[in-house]
């Protein structure tokens, strides 16, 4: 296969995005607001039996010139390349995911960026849980942003965790440290975290996407739409109907039908 050149006016196209292209923290900053109210988060390629390829052009491809949306290693890794791209000091790392209240292994994929000998975490690809600017790595330091608190936190021996302010409590959202990742090592996450039949991902249809005051997020058959502060909940049909709404609601186009899906545990299709 002939060299990928990431063609950046098209996916500045696709991220409505007509800022500076310096390098610099306020570029990064608004590349990372454009990216993410841009492009969703979803896992329907994987519920469709395809898989999650992370060839640099089929990530383009799908993403920017098809206009779907993917997940943290599609969303992450693009960025990356559209960083490098640009002639950012970037490259990737792994993280562990504590939602649960148990850690995962190494299947989520973030950035560090360095600008001016100073390091930058960045991550367009954990939902609507994601930051929504790039993060300096510095320690209790809260920051709000988007109606929420979040900071980077001693983990212990899980690194630096990241953490959100749930009810008065900082709820552990993911633990990574700065060490050097490599392709292997993202091709691995990927693929446990893409097939393995007890990951959350093979098990559950995912979709979110920001906008300002809130944004919208599906489970299932279970859609949130939440802005400034109130949330409508809607549970969507277990018929091809769902499509309809995935595109209305996350702009989303699947070239498969309905039924191509890997249908949902029976508690999910009740809407219970």
């Amino acid at each position: 296969m002939a060299s990928f050149k990431f063609d950046l006016e098209t996916y500045f196209n696709r991220i409505d995005y007509s800022g500076g292209t310096d390098i610099s923290l306020n570029t990064l900053t608004d590349l990372h607001h454009a990216h993410f109210h841009a492009i969703p988060f979803e896992n329907f390629d994987i519920l469709l039996g395809r898989g999650i390829d992370l060839d640099p052009r089929a990530v383009f491809n799908k993403l920017v010139l098809m206009k779907r949306g993917g997940y943290c290693f599609e969303l992450n890794g693009l960025f990356l390349h559209a960083l490098l791209s640009l002639g950012f000091e970037a490259r990737a790392l792994l993280a562990r995911v504590h939602l649960t209240g148990t850690p995962s292994g190494r299947g989520h994929q973030l950035e560090l960026v360095s600008i001016d000998g100073k390091d930058w975490v960045v991550d367009v690809g954990f939902g609507l849980n994601s930051p929504r600017r790039p993060l300096s790595i510095e320690m209790d330091k809260p920051l709000s942003e988007d109606g929420r608190t979040i900071r980077l936190t001693d983990g212990g021996h899980f690194g630096i965790m990241f953490q959100a302010l749930e009810n008065g409590e900082w709820k552990d959202l993911y633990s990574f440290d700065l060490g050097y990742v490599f392709a292997p090592d993202i091709a691995y996450g990927n693929h446990y975290t893409s097939t393995h039949p007890d990951t959350f991902f093979t098990n559950s249809r995912v979709a979110g996407i920001p906008f300002t005051g809130g944004g919208i997020t599906l489970m299932d058959r279970t859609l949130k739409i939440t802005q400034n502060g109130r949330q409508d909940v809607q549970i969507l049909p277990d018929s091809p109907a769902y499509l309809d709404a995935v595109t209305k609601h996350f702009g989303i186009e699947l070239d498969a039908p309905y039924g191509d899906l890997k249908p949902m545990p029976p508690e999910e299709q009740a809407g219970e």
